[in-house]
C-alpha cells in the first residue's frame, strides 16, 4: 500500500508543477544521426529542437558501437533524478547487429553518467548469440521496489523472434540484475514496447509494435510481472484494435500523461513517410490525431519519448543547449549573397545549397526578410541540373545577385553563378523580373576561361559603380579577375578583363584564395576576399582598397577582418557579402561558417556550412574594424 501511495504521489509531482515537455530522440540511420537530441514543447504536440537540432550527447562517448537509437527518458520516483536507456547500435552494420544497451543517469538533464551492458559478455551462455537488443525502456516496479528495464531480445537461433524481456537494475543504475526474464510477445515479432501506469483504471498499459498485423497495439495488466506460480507473460490482456490512427508504417510508440493530467499524449514514428504523428487520448481506449510533425532539415525526429518538465528544468536546458539567432537560415547554406530590393523593400539572401558530398548541390533558393531577423524561404529560383540551364551539369556554387532599375521604372534581377559545365567550372547568368524568380538562364556561360591559364571560374561578384553607373563583374579561385559588364548585364566586355590579385603577403596572412566581394563607401572601393581553403582552420576574410573598380588594390595595414573563434564553437568564417542599410552608414557582413558538429574528417568538413550575419563598422580613417563573429547576431 505504501509503495502504491508513493508511486501515485510521484505521478502527481510529475504533472502539477510542469510547464513544458522534453522530447528525446535520434534523427536518422547515418552514424552522425544516431545520436541523442532534445526538443521542447509547451503543448506536447509541437516541438522546437534544442542545440539547433544537433546532438546534446555524443554517441561515441557513451556507446560500444559509437551510435545509439531509441532514447527513452524517465523521471525517477524522487522527482529529481532522470534515467535514460538507449539502444547501443550502429545501423550501418545491419539490423541484426546490436548486442546491448546504454544505461544513463542524470540529476539535471544536461550532465549524464553512463554504462554499457553488452549481452554476449554479460550472458555468454544463454545470450552469447544475441543479434538484437532493441528499444530499452525503464519503469518503476512498485511491487518489487526497483526500476525495471524492458527491451526486445532476439538471438540467431532459427526459431527465435523478437520478444519483450525485462531485467531489474542495480541501485546505481549501472548494470542489470540477473538473467533476462520473459515479459510479453504477440505471437510474432514484438518490438518497441512502452509501458505506462494509468491511475484511472489502476492498470499498466503496454503499447507495442507487432510485425504480425502491422501497427501499434496494446495490452493491460494489474502487475508488471506475472504473479508467482503463473506463466510468464500471462498477466497481460490484449486489447483489440489499432492504437495508431494511420495506414502508414509505424514504430517507436511513446505515451505520456499530459501536464494537466486530463489526457494522454500518444506518439509514434511514421518512419516510411518521414513524419511523427501525435494523438490525444482521454482514456487510453480511443485516440484522436492532433498533429503531424514533418521531419526535415535539422529536425528529423525518430523513435523517441517525452516527459513533462518544470520551468527551472526548461530554463536550464535552454541555457545549456541554446538556439541562437545566428545562423539565420535553416539547414545548410554557404556563400551567401545579400540584396536589398528597392522594388519590394525587402532583403534577400541567395546561397549555395550545402550539405552535399563534394559540394554537389545543384539548386539555388532565395530567402526574404523585412527586417534582417525573420527569414522566409521563397523557394528554389534555379536548378542547374535541369533544362533550365542547358550548359550545366550540377555543382551550383556561390551566386551573386543585383537589382537594376530600367528606363521605364521597372526592375530586373540578375543572378550570376558558377556551375559544372562538364570538364570545368564556368560562370553563367539568369534573369528575372522579380527577386524571387523565376530566373531564366541566358543560354550559355558568360565566363569560361581563366585569364591566368589556371584556377577555377567560380565565386562571382557583381557591382555597379555608384560614380560611373557602370556594372562590373569579379571572379576567380587562386586568382582575382575583374571586368566591365556590357550594358545588357549578360555579357562581358572582354577588353576590360584585368587580373587583380593583390600582390605580396603570405598564405597565412592575406594571400588571396577566392570569393571576391566589392563595395563602395565614401570615395573608396573596398575589396574583400577569403584566404586559404574552406575547410581550413586558417580560412578567414581579408580586405584591401582602391580608387578604381578595377584596381590596383592596396592591402590594408590590418587586413584580417573576420576569422573563427574556436572557444565559442565558431569555425570556418569566410566567403561573405556586405549589406548597407539604404540611406544609412550602417553596414553588415553576411558570411558562412562550418557547423561545429562537422569538423571531423569523417564528417565532410566544409560541406556543412551555415549562414550568419554580424555588424561591420569602420574607424574614422575608413579602415574596417575587425568583426567579432557572434552566436546571437546583431541586435
Amino acid at each position: 500500500m505504501a509503495a502504491t501511495a508513493l508511486t501515485n504521489m510521484a505521478m502527481a509531482q510529475q504533472t502539477n508543477d510542469k510547464v513544458a515537455y522534453l522530447f528525446t530522440y535520434f534523427t536518422g540511420n547515418a552514424p552522425e544521426q544516431e545520436q541523442i537530441c532534445y526538443a521542447l514543447s509547451d503543448d506536447g504536440y509541437n516541438y522546437t529542437p534544442l542545440n539547433q537540432g544537433f546532438p546534446v550527447i555524443a554517441s561515441d562517448t557513451i556507446a560500444f558501437t559509437q551510435c545509439v537509437r531509441d532514447p527513452h527518458i524517465l523521471r525517477g520516483e524522487d522527482g529529481k533524478t532522470f534515467y535514460m536507456v538507449v539502444t547501443d547500435m550502429r545501423s550501418a552494420h545491419g539490423w541484426s547487429s546490436n548486442r546491448g544497451m546504454v544505461l544513463m543517469k542524470s540529476t539535471d538533464l544536461v550532465n549524464w553518467t553512463h554504462s554499457v551492458v553488452n549481452f554476449p559478455t554479460k550472458y555468454p551462455k544463454k545470450w552469447g548469440n544475441v543479434i538484437r537488443v532493441w528499444a530499452p525502456e525503464t519503469i518503476y516496479d512498485k511491487r518489487a521496489g526497483r526500476y525495471m528495464v524492458f527491451y526486445s531480445l532476439r538471438t540467431n537461433d532459427p526459431e527465435s523472434y523478437d520478444r519483450i524481456y525485462y531485467s531489474y537494475v542495480n541501485d546505481d543504475f549501472t548494470d542489470l540484475i540477473g538473467e533476462p526474464q520473459f515479459l510479453f510477445d504477440n505471437g510474432a515479432a514484438t518490438i518497441d514496447g512502452d509501458i505506462v501506469w494509468n491511475p484511472a483504471d489502476q492498470l499498466y498499459h503496454l503499447f507495442y509494435k507487432s510485425e504480425s498485423g502491422r501497427g501499434i497495439f496494446q495490452a493491460t495488466a494489474k502487475t508488471l510481472t506475472a504473479p508467482e506460480g503463473t506463466k510468464a507473460g500471462s498477466q497481460w490482456t490484449k486489447i483489440e484494435g489499432h492504437v495508431d490512427q494511420t495506414k502508414e508504417s509505424v514504430e517507436g510508440v511513446g505515451v505520456c500523461q499530459s501536464i494537466d493530467g486530463k489526457s494522454w499524449i500518444v506518439m509514434y514514428d511514421c518512419y516510411g513517410n518521414g513524419h511523427y504523428q501525435f494523438c490525444r487520448s482521454a482514456d487510453l481506449k480511443s485516440f484522436e490525431v492532433v498533429a503531424n510533425t514533418a521531419t526535415r532539415g535539422k529536425f528529423t525526429p525518430r523513435h523517441g519519448t517525452i516527459i513533462p518538465i518544470t520551468q527551472d528544468e526548461k530554463d536550464r536546458l535552454l541555457k545549456a543547449f541554446p538556439n541562437h539567432l545566428n545562423p539565420i537560415l535553416p539547414d545548410y547554406h554557404a556563400d551567401p549573397e545579400i540584396l536589398y530590393s528597392n522594388k519590394t523593400k525587402k532583403y534577400y539572401i541567395y546561397s549555395t545549397t550545402d550539405g552535399h558530398p563534394g559540394w554537389g548541390g545543384w539548386t539555388f533558393n532565395v530567402f526574404s526578410s523585412p527586417d534582417l531577423k525573420t527569414w522566409t524561404d521563397e523557394g528554389m529560383v534555379l536548378d542547374v541540373k535541369s533544362d533550365q540551364v542547358a550548359w550545366a551539369k550540377g555543382n551550383a556554387w556561390a551566386p551573386a545577385a543585383i537589382e537594376v532599375k530600367q528606363k521605364d521604372g521597372s526592375y530586373k534581377y540578375y543572378l550570376y553563378f558558377s556551375a559544372d559545365a562538364g570538364k570545368r567550372k564556368e560562370i553563367g547568368v539568369a534573369v528575372s523580373d522579380s527577386p524571387t524568380g523565376p530566373f531564366v538562364d541566358a543560354g550559355a556561360p558568360i565566363i569560361s576561361d581563366s585569364p591566368v591559364g589556371s584556377g577555377q571560374q567560380i565565386d562571382v561578384d557583381v557591382f555597379i559603380d555608384p560614380k560611373s553607373k557602370k556594372p562590373y563583374i569579379y571572379w576567380g579561385n587562386g586568382y582575382m579577375a575583374g571586368a566591365q559588364l556590357n550594358a545588357d548585364m549578360v555579357s562581358v566586355n572582354k577588353e576590360t578583363i584585368r587580373v587583380m590579385t593583390p600582390e605580396g603577403g603570405t598564405k597565412q596572412t592575406w594571400q588571396y584564395r577566392e570569393a571576391p566581394y566589392v563595395f563602395y563607401r565614401k570615395g573608396t572601393y573596398y575589396f574583400l576576399w577569403s584566404v586559404d581553403d574552406t575547410g581550413s582552420p586558417n580560412y578567414h576574410v581579408c580586405y584591401g582598397t582602391s580608387k578604381s573598380p578595377l584596381g590596383p588594390i592596396t592591402v590594408a595595414d590590418n587586413p584580417t577582418i573576420l576569422k573563427q573563434v574556436p572557444e565559442l564553437g565558431i569555425y570556418g568564417t569566410a566567403h561573405n557579402s556586405v549589406l548597407q542599410i539604404p540611406g544609412k552608414d550602417e553596414w553588415y557582413i553576411v558570411y558562412h561558417r562550418i557547423n561545429k558538429h562537422f569538423l571531423h574528417p569523417d564528417k565532410g568538413p566544409g560541406i556543412h556550412r551555415e549562414v550568419c550575419i554580424d555588424r561591420m563598422t569602420f574607424d574614422k580613417k575608413g579602415n574596417i574594424i575587425p568583426v567579432t563573429p557572434t552566436l546571437d547576431g546583431p541586435q
